[in-house]
């Protein structure tokens, strides 16, 4: 990591997310426009590469849709456009507040619920005339409140979407949403806290861009944790330990959801810069956009070399899980001056893919679109090549990633534990054989086909 690297880093850990932003965007030696540009460059930021996040949501959906089996696409596409919303609501309530306000290098923030616009800014909006005091009492805070609330929020709902995909064909609906409940509202929160609110992560140097381990690899060890608990398919492992293929039904739809998550990967890296206010900033959130598509296209092409390697065929599904390990593994440190090391992270993401999703079905971890291996082995290697390639303290970012690990799994367990023995977490053997979008939506994602599609 370069100097630039490390002096977000830095200001990130002593001041957290927020700080960072505000620090960036009004230190002289960076930015020689009026504060008002700035503010209103470091919002747009933020606002673009939002909704560019918000739109991975639909690559989600399409690619856990491709993914599946027909006869449980339609819950599927149900699952990801409830869960975002989901996530937008406790994110509102209490998410951001617990992860943002007052850590002060603590554990948590503040229970505090309900997370609004400034004081200064409704002042603004309500004025008869924009004074330059009130004008100033708002860019002084370097970017419009709930700009950075949207930014922080679409990262909440990413986490979520990797668990639904783990979990597909066999997860009942509502209890899949109670725990996004707590995921969302209490759980990411808390644990980002740690580092980009401020808290003892921060304090001790843990170094994460924009969440390899933060968001990735927290909802894969959800996604992990629940597998187990839950159980594989029925009829995925066979008594001898074999594996029994149960191939997605649209390998196009999967390809077009892993291209629209690629695009808003651009949003999730890029946007973590915190700042649009100088040219410094721009010159560094191009760096960040390049590695980012450096790192993706070289977990395609060593997933693509792999598999023709080992299996003597290439793997379509194996190519876009590369991508996504690429773009894993690079999360953690895009702002990498050197833009071969990106590549290079990124080829090992997608090699790490092509070894760990055969794993996991020796273990009897049934992931259905393979985003254990893709966000949290991938993860895991992301958070640590930035200490590798000199952005960190390895011993720190190993500390970090154990902390956030062990938190989540204990917290998942308990969670997915209570819902297993209260209300149930799978689906009848009926049920599932039948396709959850007929046992529990009474619908068919693909009506036209008839009733032999189904047996897919």
């Amino acid at each position: 990591m370069g100097v630039l690297g490390k002096t977000v880093t830095r200001t990130a850990s002593l001041t957290g997310l927020a700080g960072a932003v505000l620090l960036l965007a009004t230190t002289p030696a960076r930015a020689e426009v009026s504060e008002e540009t700035a503010f209103v460059f470091n919002t747009f930021a933020f606002l673009v590469s939002g909704f560019l996040v918000m739109w991975m949501a639909a690559g989600f959906a399409m690619l856990e849709s491709g993914l599946v089996r027909t006869k449980n696409t339609a819950t599927i596409c149900l699952k990801n456009i409830a869960l975002y919303s989901i996530a937008g609501i406790m994110y509102y309530v209490i998410g951001y507040n617990l992860m943002y306000s007052g850590v002060d290098g603590g554990f948590f923030g503040s229970f505090g619920g309900f997370y609004n616009t400034s004081d200064a800014e409704v002042a603004l909006l309500g004025a008869d005339e924009a004074t330059p005091e009130l004008i100033a009492a708002v860019t002084g805070n370097g970017y419009s409140v709930m700009s950075d609330w949207f930014f922080q929020m679409v990262f909440v709902a990413t986490a979520a979407s990797i668990v639904s995909g783990t979990l597909a064909e066999r997860i009942k609906f509502w209890p899949f949403m109670i725990f996004v409940v707590v995921l969302t509202g209490f759980l990411y929160p808390i644990q980002g806290s740690w580092t980009w609110g401020g808290g003892w992560l921060a304090e001790r140097g843990f170094s994460d861009f924009a969440g390899s381990t933060i968001v990735h690899s927290v909802g894969g060890w959800a996604a992990l944790v629940g597998a187990i608990i839950l159980g594989p398919r029925k009829g995925k492992y066979g008594a001898d330990g074999s594996v029994h293929p149960m191939p997605g039904a649209n390998l196009p739809l999967a390809t077009l959801g892993t291209f629209i998550l690629w695009l808003g990967w651009f949003g999730f890296n890029g946007g973590s810069q915190l700042a649009l206010g100088s040219a410094l900033d721009a010159s560094a959130m191009a760096i960040v956009y390049v590695n980012t598509n450096l790192a993706a296209a070289g977990g395609v092409v060593a997933a693509i070399i792999l598999t023709q390697i080992v299996y003597k065929k290439i793997d379509l599904t194996m190519a876009l899980n590369g991508a996504i390990a690429g773009l894993v593994a690079i999360t953690a440190g895009p702002d990498l001056q050197n833009h071969f090391l990106s590549i290079l992270i990124g080829a090992i993401g997608g090699v790490l893919v092509v070894f760990a999703i055969p794993l996991f079905d020796k273990l009897k971890v049934d992931d259905v679109v393979g985003a254990i291996s893709a966000h949290l082995v991938a993860g895991v290697w992301g958070t640590l090549a930035v200490a590798i390639f000199g952005g960190g303290d390895f011993v720190v970012q190993v500390i970090g990633i154990i902390a956030i690990g062990a938190f989540m799994v204990v917290t998942s367990a308990i969670v997915w534990l209570v819902l297993k023995f209260t209300i149930g977490l799978r689906v009848d053997e009926e049920g599932e054989e039948m396709g959850l979008d007929k046992a529990e939506l009474g619908m068919e994602a693909y009506p036209e086909f008839g009733h032999g599609s189904q047996s897919l």
